[in-house]
C-alpha cells in the first residue's frame, strides 16, 4: 500500500512540476513580443502602435516618416540589442551558479566585469578619438573587451598553476573555489588599475568612465546588433549542451565524475562560453548589474534547478527584465535617461534581498 502511495505522489509531483515549466515557458514567451513592443512604443517621443504597424505596413507613408525613422534608426536597434544582451546575463548567471554550485555566484566571479572596466578606462585615457573602431565598434568597446578576456584568462592562469602545485590530481580540472579566489584577486587587481588611472584623467574622462561604468544601450546600431547576435547565437546553441553535466555536477564533483562527466573539459567550456558571453555584453553595454544573478533565482524557483530548462527560462526572462530596465532607464526622467546600468540595481537588489530573507536555507 505505501509502495502505491509513493508512485502516486512521484506521479503527481512530477505531474505539477511539467505544469510549472509549461505555464513559466508559455509566459515568457507571451511576454516577450509584448515587453520588445512596449520598449520601441516608449520613450522620449510616445509613439502608438497602431502607428507602429502602420508604418512596418507601408512604410512609403509620408506622415510616418518621423516615426519610421524613430523605429529603425534609434528604438528597434536598441531594443534588439537589450533583448540578446539580457538573454546572455541570463543564461550566463545560470551556468555560472550550476559550475559553482552556489546561489550567489555571479559572471563577474571570474574577473570579466573588472578587467573589461579596466580596460574600457585605459581606452578613455589614452585615446582622445572615441569614435574610431573597426566593425561599428569603439575603440573603448574592443578595450573593453579585450580587458575582460585578459582577466579571464589571468584568473584561469593562477587557479591551473596553484592546483598543479598543490595537488597531483588533475583529472576534474581546475577547481572552482581556487577559481573563485583567483576571480577575487584579479577584480581586486583590475579594481585598483581602473583607480590609478582614474587619477591620471581629466573632467570629461572621469565623465566618460563613470559613465560607462554605469551600463547603457545608448550606443546601440545594427553594426552591433549584428555582432552580439552572431556571438548570441554561438553561445545558446553550446551551452545548453552542457546542461545534463550541470545537473549531475549539483550532485557533487565527485558524483558527477563517477557519473561520466568529464569535469576538465565541462569547466573549461563553461568558462570560455560565459567568458565570451559576458565580455561582449559589457564591451557592448557597459556594466549591467544583478540580471546574471537575480534572473537564474526567479526561473529556479519557479521551474526547479533543472539546467536543461532553467538555461533558456533564464535566457528568456532576462531579455525581459533588461528590456523593461531600459524602456524605464529611456523614459522615467524623459527627455533624459538613466543610465540601465543604475536602473537593473534598483530593481535587482531589493528582488535579491527579498529572496535570500526568504530562502536562505538550502540551494534555490
Amino acid at each position: 500500500m505505501s509502495t502505491w502511495v509513493t508512485v502516486i505522489t512521484s506521479i503527481i509531483s512530477t505531474s505539477g512540476r511539467f505544469h510549472a515549466i509549461y505555464s513559466t515557458f508559455t509566459t515568457l514567451i507571451v511576454l516577450m513580443p509584448l515587453i520588445f513592443l512596449l520598449a520601441i512604443a516608449l520613450g522620449s517621443v510616445h509613439i502608438p502602435v497602431t502607428e507602429i504597424f502602420l508604418s512596418i505596413a507601408d512604410p512609403n507613408q509620408e506622415r510616418l516618416l518621423q516615426t519610421q525613422l524613430i523605429i529603425t534608426h534609434i528604438r528597434l536597434p536598441r531594443a534588439l540589442l537589450a533583448a540578446i544582451i539580457g538573454a546572455l546575463l541570463g543564461m550566463s548567471g545560470a551556468a555560472m551558479q550550476g559550475l559553482f554550485r552556489n546561489p550567489l555566484a555571479d559572471p563577474s566571479l571570474i574577473g570579466v566585469t573588472a578587467g573589461a572596466s579596466a580596460g574600457a578606462s585605459l581606452v578613455i585615457v589614452l585615446n582622445s578619438d572615441f569614435t574610431t573602431g573597426i566593425w561599428g565598434l569603439s575603440l573603448i568597446s574592443l578595450g573593453a573587451f579585450s580587458g575582460g578576456i585578459a582577466a579571464v584568462l589571468l584568473v584561469y592562469y593562477l587557479a591551473n598553476i596553484t592546483m598543479n602545485k598543490t595537488t597531483q590530481y588533475t583529472d576534474s580540472g581546475v577547481s572552482v573555489t581556487t577559481m573563485l579566489l583567483a576571480g577575487i584577486g584579479i577584480t581586486a587587481l583590475a579594481g585598483s588599475i581602473t583607480g590609478i588611472v582614474e587619477l591620471t584623467a581629466d573632467n570629461d574622462m572621469l565623465r566618460r568612465i563613470s559613465l560607462w561604468r554605469m551600463g547603457g544601450l545608448d550606443g546601440a546600431n545594427y553594426a552591433r546588433v549584428v555582432i552580439v547576435a552572431v556571438i548570441a547565437g554561438a553561445v545558446f546553441l553550446l551551452l545548453p549542451l552542457h546542461s545534463t553535466a550541470l545537473n549531475a555536477l549539483l550532485l557533487g564533483e565527485s558524483e558527477a565524475r563517477h557519473l561520466g562527466v568529464d569535469l576538465k573539459h565541462l569547466k573549461y567550456a563553461l568558462i570560455l562560453l560565459v567568458t565570451i558571453a559576458v565580455g561582449t555584453s559589457v564591451a557592448m553595454a557597459g556594466s549591467i548589474a544583478f540580471i546574471g544573478l537575480v534572473t537564474p533565482h526567479m526561473m529556479r524557483l519557479l521551474i526547479g534547478p533543472n539546467h536543461r530548462y532553467l538555461l533558456p527560462a533564464s535566457a528568456l526572462c532576462g531579455s525581459i527584465l533588461l528590456l523593461l530596465a531600459d524602456t524605464v532607464a529611456r523614459t522615467i526622467i524623459a527627455p533624459a535617461e538613466l543610465p540601465t546600468g543604475i536602473v537593473t540595481a534598483i530593481i535587482g537588489a531589493p528582488v535579491f534581498i527579498s529572496l535570500l530573507r526568504r530562502y536562505r536555507y538550502g540551494y534555490i
